[in-house]
């Protein structure tokens, strides 16, 4: 055998026994290396805790008011109507969103002659996030405060996600100030302290501090069944506030707004609502709050929107509900003018 052959064969011999030795191993010792995934804003400016150089659709105002004692500053965006004014509609965001994802909202609204009120509620977006406990009756004394500034005295309210919450118990508290209410596949139309256990905030944060840019994607997509480039913008937000110094104290306030959601049922409000209730359903959200903690059994029954949108409109004394088929927990987003055309035509009717 020549010594060319000899070693070719001693070198078939050599690789064979190292695939086979690949093979047997565990995938801990198979795998050499994971390169980490690339970071899609890893050259963008950090945030601050008010996103004050994150760009909003509309001009920003600030409205000083307090939180349990402390001071506090709410941020938000008055836009007027075009035309003849026919109302004013206040728009409450949900807790993973800031009041700039209703910028199409508001420009369809504005177009069919409605002024907008637009606030960052205290704890989100631009408006302080102080450190204190959160209750969804303290948002609502403070949005009717900024309204009351504003010489506002009555509104049509549209409430998205955990913003849902907030708006029914702004209805309940002020039923003379809420001309109709629109609830877009709002938070709350089912009881979560039935199936989610009590967490501990040093544990929550935990778990918000080690969030990374794939999971919170992740997070975000279970939200849209068909996600899009544009909502990219939601990650980038989070992402850019994680890069700054002060994401430990953003970190903590979703920790403590988490504890408002979970501790603050308003499913016993919606037979109390006497306002005509528009129910706006994602027929494709499967939203649980909580889920990460609920036991798999619970999950089963949990956040089944297409049933609690029929449920909350049994409930509700005037109440209409229009499904919206392959769209999932924010339809303002996912079919912008189908939604303005629904809400129009319900704010525009006499009921």
């Amino acid at each position: 055998m020549s010594a060319t052959k000899l070693l070719l064969r001693t070198i078939a011999v050599v690789c064979t026994a190292a695939l086979l030795l690949a093979s047997c191993a565990s995938p801990e010792q198979s795998i050499v290396s994971t390169p980490a995934p690339v970071s899609l804003y890893s050259n963008a400016d950090p945030l601050d805790l008010r996103l004050s150089n994150w760009p909003y659709p509309y001009p920003t105002k600030e409205f000083k008011t307090s939180l349990q004692g402390q001071a506090a500053s709410m941020v938000y965006m008055d836009v007027s109507a075009i035309g003849k004014q026919k109302g004013v509609v206040l728009l409450f965001h949900g807790k993973n969103f800031s009041s700039d994802y209703w910028a199409l909202t508001i420009g369809g609204l504005t177009q069919a002659g409605y002024r907008v009120i637009a606030p960052d509620q205290i704890g989100f977006g631009k408006s302080s996030k102080p450190d204190v406990a959160y209750h969804f009756d303290d948002l609502a004394a403070n949005t009717k405060a900024l309204l009351q500034s504003l010489n506002i005295k009555q509104v049509s309210v549209i409430a998205n996600s955990m913003g849902g919450m907030v708006g029914v118990r702004f209805a309940r508290l002020y039923p003379n100030a809420v001309q109709k209410l629109v609830l877009e596949n709002p938070l709350g139309l089912e009881d979560y302290s039935k199936d989610i256990p009590p967490q501990k905030n040093d544990d929550l944060l935990k778990l918000e501090m080690a969030q990374t840019e794939a999971s919170y994607r992740r997070f975000l997509q279970s939200y849209f069944p068909n996600w899009q480039p544009g909502y990219e913008k939601f990650v980038e937000v989070y992402v850019r506030v994680q890069k700054g110094s002060d994401y430990p104290a953003y970190a903590k306030t979703s920790v403590l707004t988490y504890q408002m959601i979970a501790e603050k049922p308003v499913v016993n409000d919606l037979p109390l609502l006497k306002m005509p209730v528009l129910l706006v359903i994602g027929q494709k959200d499967r939203t649980v709050f909580g889920r990460r903690f609920a036991p798999p059994e619970a999950v089963k029954s949990l956040g089944n929107f297409p049933e609690l949108g029929k449920k909350a409109q049994a409930a509700i004394p005037n109440a209409k509900l229009v499904p919206i088929d392959g769209v999932g927990h924010v339809p303002h987003v996912e079919v912008p003018d189908l939604f303005v055309k629904t809400v129009v035509e319900f704010l525009n009717s006499k009921d």
